[in-house]
């Protein structure tokens, strides 16, 4: 029985699984460490952002920008004025929009849908505002969409829908002409979260962002991040696009100050840099067909990806795979958390780490 301030505790937020982001590098010294595991940029940062962190950095003593106005006009010019600055909505992460969404619109006891493998903050975060999380698990083994899963599972409770193409962490995507199938089928009673923070890397004739539907007005946000393209990962921001309507409601509960002036100026210097943003993915899409082609040649089982990373199945179990590799100085991420047991991500990454890793693969490969 709960006494004194437990008794008033929550009782969705008892203790249950948390979400555990990627490791760092390990102090290794005279050992070089590739970390392929975090799907963060291969090139490291945009230098036009980092100029700009460090001219932002004479000013720290002094508070950032009350709003993020700043930030959504240079996403206006980013997005070719196809949307207007009310559209956009900015947080410290793609995550933190997920959980602003869901504190805007989840009461105890709303449903959310989700498909693993995917993302766990979705249903890490859902529970802390006591939703019913229902899973429709995408489709083995192409991790396709269960669209007919998800429609046959919306109740009159349903507020929220995730959906993310490309998807962390099998690099799967959505084809346009599903997603409009899907959308036209959804009661405008619910929110569709469409994570597309992967969707520099794609080259799909038809793949598809949020893009589309929010200018067509449908209750649709893109989720987007700094952290991967841009190579912001430790300065945490990202945003989201919508209709109006939704966008300014969601404003409604955006803190001032929010964001460290470090990383507007950042952001908006990333932005700017065309050249880092093409050399970025033109590494990562090269590197995604080098080891396409080394898996293949090394019998390694992989999913075709849109993304900056692959999903495989390792040729030995997963913890002792992921181990081994470390030993011979690759990081990577088993991914049974996300829904994927026995899976691992590997992430691309420049041509020295990929080079690496295909080399600790040729050792792994003989003792399967």
């Amino acid at each position: 029985m709960k006494s004194g301030i437990t008794s008033i505790f929550k009782s969705y937020l008892e203790p249950k699984k948390v979400y555990e982001g990627g490791k760092n590098i390990p102090v290794s010294p005279g050992k070089k460490i590739y970390k392929l595991s975090s799907n963060e940029n291969p090139l490291g940062q945009s230098p036009k952002a980092t100029q700009a962190m460090i001219k932002a950095s004479e000013n720290v003593h002094v508070y950032p920008d009350q709003t993020d106005i700043r930030l959504r006009r240079a996403l206006v010019k980013d997005f070719e004025n196809q949307l207007d600055e009310n559209q956009f909505i900015c947080g410290n992460s793609g995550s933190e929009i997920i959980d602003m969404l869901l504190r805007a619109f989840i009461n105890e006891g709303d449903e959310v849908i989700f498909s693993n493998p995917c993302f766990l903050p979705y249903s890490v975060f859902s529970g802390w505002y006591g939703a019913k999380q229902v899973d429709v698990p995408l489709l083995e083994p192409d991790y396709k969409l269960d669209m007919e899963g998800i429609l046959n599972s919306i109740t009159d409770k349903t507020k929220i829908i995730f959906l993310t193409s490309p998807n962390n962490p099998t690099g799967t995507y959505i084809p346009k002409v599903e997603v409009d199938e899907f959308l036209s089928r959804i009661p405008d009673t619910i929110l569709v979260v469409f994570d597309e923070v992967y969707r520099h890397f794609t080259d799909a004739p038809d793949y598809t962002s949020a893009l589309p539907y929010v200018k067509n007005g449908q209750n649709v946000i893109g989720i987007n991040s700094f952290s991967k393209t841009y190579g912001l990962a430790g300065q945490r921001i990202g945003y989201g696009y919508t209709t109006e309507t939704i966008a300014t409601y969601l404003r409604q509960i955006h803190k001032p100050f929010l964001l460290p002036l470090t990383s507007i100026e950042g952001a908006i210097g990333a932005l700017e840099d065309k050249v880092f943003i093409e050399e970025t993915v033109k590494t990562v899409n090269q590197g995604r067909e080098y080891l396409a082609q080394e898996f293949d040649r090394l019998g390694i089982s992989y999913w075709p990806t849109q993304a900056n990373f692959f999903l495989i199945d390792p040729p030995i179990p997963e913890f002792e795979f992921t181990e081994r590799i470390m030993e011979l100085g690759i990081m990577v991420r088993p991914v049974s958390q996300f829904g994927a047991p026995g899976k691992v991500r590997i992430t691309i990454g420049d041509n020295e780490a990929n080079q690496a890793l295909v080399k600790a693969l040729e050792i792994i490969k003989p003792q399967s």
